[in-house]
């Protein structure tokens, strides 16, 4: 493997952590952990996702009341002004991050459209 690609991934993995768009994360992360009320909303509407997304990914159908309590747990958390940030801060990041990936990833989506021409 190319030592120059993993050097260039360690340097995108310091500029990330040092870019502000992190930073905002890490803060907002850190307001709503020293949140109790925060904290706890966070942990619920968080283990309630991963619960429901290891259920898709098993084929397990997910039923309209525990599609209810996600829309409710949703509601619940964006009216708490800490989730509420922490949600818009991690939702810009994960744009940032898709960006990025699908730079990286623009060589090889090139080579495979050639190949198919």
């Amino acid at each position: 493997m190319s030592t120059q690609l993993y050097n260039l991934a360690q340097q995108l993995q310091q500029a990330i952590r040092s870019s502000n768009d992190f930073q905002q994360l890490k803060h907002a992360y850190e307001e709503v952990r020293r949140d109790e009320t925060a904290y706890r909303m966070f942990t619920y509407f968080r283990d309630l996702q991963m619960q429901l997304h290891q259920k898709q990914l098993m084929g397990t159908s997910i039923s309209p009341e525990e599609v209810e309590q996600a829309q409710n747990a949703m509601t619940q958390a964006q009216r708490n002004e800490k989730l509420a940030n922490l949600m818009e801060i991690e939702q810009r990041m994960s744009m940032v991050m898709a960006d990025i990936q699908q730079i990286a990833m623009k060589p090889l989506e090139e080579l495979y459209r050639s190949f198919a021409e």
